[in-house]
């Protein structure tokens, strides 16, 4: 059980430090917000992976390979980000500085942490690639662990415990830089997470687009080893 333990927490804090629509609206909402709105935001995030994981340890495999090759399924979650986006940057346009100076001391203040936590959820759980990686994971490391259901349970929660814990810390550290808040800081953050949630929101539109020949790449290669 150590060693599934500790195998697991590198992967959780590899995972934590990928780049992502997720990994940028945490450090603005703990920037802009603080831990506890910052923290609400992440359990959301971490439900999906759980959801995910269920998914795709419970369900068939090959029901999971037409879902998460579903281009529907990505052009979906591309629309959602890119509509999100663009709406984010189109408000923080047409709003003037002193506006979003007082809309965003309320926003610090305010103690809306289900919509923060459905927002973490929401945001994970449309990428339908995080699905894809899950399953890759479960492929490759569930043999290793003879796909005991204890083993199985005890690797999956500590990479989960290994990443909830690393985006604590990036929380904290992110915090830090709330004493450097202005109106333009707070416009500038506003706009360049916005611009990110467009581009990933395109990124998705694109795996849609793209020859599921492409998007099967790296599992085929995974299933192939022996």
């Amino acid at each position: 059980m150590i060693d599934d333990i500790l195998a697991a927490i590198p992967l959780g804090f590899f995972l934590s430090f990928m780049p992502g629509a997720v990994f940028f609206v945490l450090l603005e909402t703990s920037v802009i917000k603080g831990f506890r709105a910052a923290l609400a935001f992440d359990i959301g995030v971490v439900l999906a992976d759980i959801a995910f994981i269920c998914l795709a340890y419970f369900s068939s495999y090959r029901l999971i390979q037409s879902i998460k090759d579903e281009p529907a399924l990505f052009v979906f979650g591309g629309i959602i980000l890119l509509t999100y986006g663009l709406i984010s940057f189109i408000k923080q346009k047409r709003s003037s500085r002193n506006e979003l100076v007082n809309q965003n001391s309320k926003e610090i203040l305010k103690k809306d942490y289900l919509s923060l936590f459905i927002k973490g959820f929401v945001l994970n759980f449309i990428n339908v690639g995080v699905l894809g990686f899950w399953l890759a994971i479960i492929i490759t490391i569930g043999p290793q662990l003879d796909m005991e259901k204890s083993r199985m349970l005890t690797f999956f929660a500590s990479v989960l415990g290994g990443y909830f814990l690393t985006d604590i810390g990036k929380i904290l550290l992110a915090k830090q830089l709330r004493s450097k808040l202005t109106s333009r800081n707070i416009i500038k953050i506003k706009k360049v997470i916005s611009i990110i949630l467009m581009v990933f929101g395109l990124v998705l539109l694109a795996q849609g687009w793209a020859p599921s020949e492409e998007r099967n790449y790296v599992i085929d290669r995974l299933e192939n080893q022996d």
